[in-house]
């Protein structure tokens, strides 16, 4: 028993750690947009277009994102039924509220990823292979703008983003931790996942609030 919520602790930080590689390119890529279309518009077709990319990389990240949540779920529930009576949190407790509160923090950040696919990955799949248009390597930059008009999506993709900075925070130095890594690197290790659950949150909401006032 115990070792299988040991293994299901690691396959949550490999498969957490993974998406964190995934959300580093996706952030320089889209980070690309707020100083030079022409090279958003390249990076967005070589990757919308590469069948590596297409047919394998992204078949493994949207498998990686569903294996991450269920099993996060899995292990939410198997931490509740295992009390037997409810923690109280206390003033000055160890728990941090946001280590409390990742089941919350990760259905806000499905949420977001839900209208993200809706708004990005489902019209590129019908304008590729269902309508089978043709390739128009200049029209990522007006796509990703055009999202962005909307002061409500705007506004919610910038709340899930602070969501996701709270969940990386907690998630992101647990993860080393699940694997075993602890070293004379490990506080290195904690700053930088820290530094990088702040900033890279924080530049998803600047390019959003950036495309929507300059758009």
């Amino acid at each position: 028993m115990i070792e299988s919520s040991i293994l299901r602790k690691v396959a949550m930080a490999l498969s957490g750690l993974f998406l964190i590689l995934f959300l580093a390119q996706h952030f320089t890529i889209n980070f690309t947009s707020v100083f030079s279309e022409d090279l958003f518009n390249k990076l967005s077709h070589f990757m919308g277009t590469n069948p590596l990319v297409q047919f394998i990389l992204q078949p493994i990240l949207i498998f990686g994102v569903i294996f991450h949540f269920v099993m996060g779920f899995i292990l939410e529930i198997k931490n509740r039924s295992a009390r037997k009576v409810k923690y109280s949190y206390q003033s000055g407790s160890s728990s941090s509220w946001i280590s409390r509160n990742m089941f919350f923090s990760g259905v806000v950040i499905l949420s977001f990823l839900g209208l993200h696919f809706y708004d990005f990955w489902v019209p590129e799949i019908k304008y590729k292979y269902i309508e089978f248009l043709p390739e128009d390597p200049e029209r990522y930059y007006e796509e990703l703008v055009h999202k962005f008009h909307s002061p409500g999506r705007v506004a919610f993709y910038s709340i899930s983003f602070v969501f996701l900075s709270l969940h990386l925070m907690h998630g992101f130095v647990s993860s080393f931790k699940s694997v075993g890594v602890n070293n004379k690197y490990s506080n290195t290790i904690k700053t930088m996942a820290i530094a990088f659950s702040v900033i890279v949150p924080l530049g998803f909401i600047f390019i959003a609030i950036f495309h929507h006032l300059n758009g």
